[in-house]
């Protein structure tokens, strides 16, 4: 069985995560976000009760 020998399938799962680590990974993080984060409000929502038509 074949699939079940992993030498030449560990080094292609390894050469790709090490590509992805070193190289693909620091170029993305290195793009600004669009939307930066911004601090939620501690304040409660004010809200006010919904009136039914029918009550």
């Amino acid at each position: 069985m074949p699939q079940l020998n992993p030498n030449p399938w560990f080094s292609v799962m390894l050469m790709t995560w090490l590509t992805f680590l070193l190289i693909i990974q620091p170029k993305l993080l290195s793009f600004t976000q669009t939307n930066s984060p911004s601090t939620k409000s501690t304040l409660p929502h004010k809200t006010t009760p919904w009136t039914w038509p029918w009550t």
